[in-house]
């Protein structure tokens, strides 16, 4: 059996039609590089988002042509809306259970089957939002490395399909590479274990994915993924309540979901759809964290409430979920995020570093006492 290279996959995809049926979609520059691994191709084709519908069938098409070459076990082709498409690798895998020792499966909301854990992955925290820009991902970050700063082995997952930033917020870059089986080695930098969709794609790349193709791109991060040893896996939701948000929720045993909103009240009319979402699906919520709850001036030490304060607190105490803190807005998270060097890492003796430790101190302790109940034996009631 001949080996599968990049040039006889394009020599197939020469015959799919391109848009209107004109020319193929290799001619007109429409495929991005391919990427073969383990007998799977992967590749995307750049078509107008307005069209991606309507072009389906031409994906379609595309998949199959190439899943007939000799040699190909699979192939995945997403559609992009950029002019420089790269590969996405997202393939359907079934998940692996976990070994004895490590989490334990939980079983599904509604009774159905249990939920397979991560392999060396002791807990899986969610850090969600209703909405975006709240500061979620920045909070996900540092909220890790705290969890590191406290002592634990902490991993990152990069869930937000169509709007990866952990290379950009912990200044990595490079593709992940392809160990033993199909396992991919995560990224690494300031001692977290990082996997995202930003290191397969450019980050210019716009994503064009149905609920199927995001539900395999986060199964595969989560169960191909060289994890280790991990206390904690921290998972960077994307804003919202939509496919990846119920695929984490339905498909993986979270030990809880941190709530991240901003403190006036139409941010945390959303952040109580996110508050919804995980409680409909069973899953622990931890607590709220309040992010740009204050700002002090540089210059003259006052204080001010951009946007408000204490909405968060307020939420919290409502609907009876624990208030985890109060992270102030400063030019100091800013200007650290943007460079890579996230304030946890960059300024470890700093006040907000404080504040984000005693968030995690707090987070960890909800993770740990939910353990305790779980694990708390359910009296025998005899009947003589």
């Amino acid at each position: 059996m001949p080996d599968v290279t990049r040039e006889l996959v394009l020599e197939k995809l020469r015959t799919v039609r391109g848009p209107d049926m004109e020319g193929n979609i290799v001619d007109l520059g429409l495929v991005s590089d391919v990427f073969i691994s383990d007998g799977k191709a992967y590749f995307s084709i750049t078509v107008p988002a307005d069209r991606a519908k309507e072009l389906e069938p031409m994906r379609a098409a595309a998949e199959r042509v190439v899943r007939e070459i000799p040699g190909v076990n699979a192939a995945m082709v997403a559609l992009t809306a950029d002019r420089k498409a790269a590969p996405q690798k997202a393939p359907v895998e079934r998940p692996r259970p976990a070994p004895a020792g490590h989490a334990p499966a939980q079983r599904a909301a509604g009774g159905g089957a249990p939920k397979a854990g991560i392999p060396g992955v002791g807990a899986i925290i969610a850090v969600a939002s209703g909405k975006g820009g709240v500061g979620k991902s920045t909070t996900s970050v540092n909220l890790a490395l705290a969890l590191q700063a406290n002592g634990l082995k902490v991993g990152l997952l990069d869930a937000d399909i169509y709007g990866p930033s952990m290379p950009r917020l912990l200044k990595i870059s490079g593709r992940p590479q392809q160990i033993e089986g199909r396992l991919i080695r995560p990224m690494e930098n300031y001692g977290l274990k990082v996997m995202s969709m930003g290191f397969l794609v450019d980050e210019e790349v716009a994503m064009i994915w149905r609920g199927p193709m995001i539900q395999s791109a986060l199964l595969q991060m989560l169960r191909e993924v060289a994890w280790g040893e991990l206390d904690v896996l921290v998972v960077d939701m994307p804003p919202g309540t939509g496919d990846a948000q119920l695929t984490m929720a339905q498909q993986v045993p979270l030990a809880g979901a941190v709530i991240v909103s901003t403190p006036q009240d139409l941010a945390l009319v959303d952040a109580r759809k996110g508050l919804a979402m995980f409680r409909k699906v069973e899953v622990p919520v931890l607590g709220i964290v309040e992010n740009m709850s204050y700002f002090v001036a540089p210059d003259t030490g006052r204080r001010y409430d951009i946007f408000g304060h204490g909405g968060a607190r307020k939420e919290a105490e409502r609907i009876g979920v624990p208030f985890l803190g109060e992270v102030p807005l400063t030019m100091g998270i800013r200007e650290t995020s943007d460079a890579g060097t996230p304030l946890v890492a960059s300024e470890p003796d700093g006040e907000v570093a404080r504040v984000y430790r005693d968030i995690a101190a707090r987070v960890w302790g909800e993770v740990t006492a939910a353990r305790q109940d779980k694990s708390r034996a359910m009296p025998s009631i005899v009947f003589e």
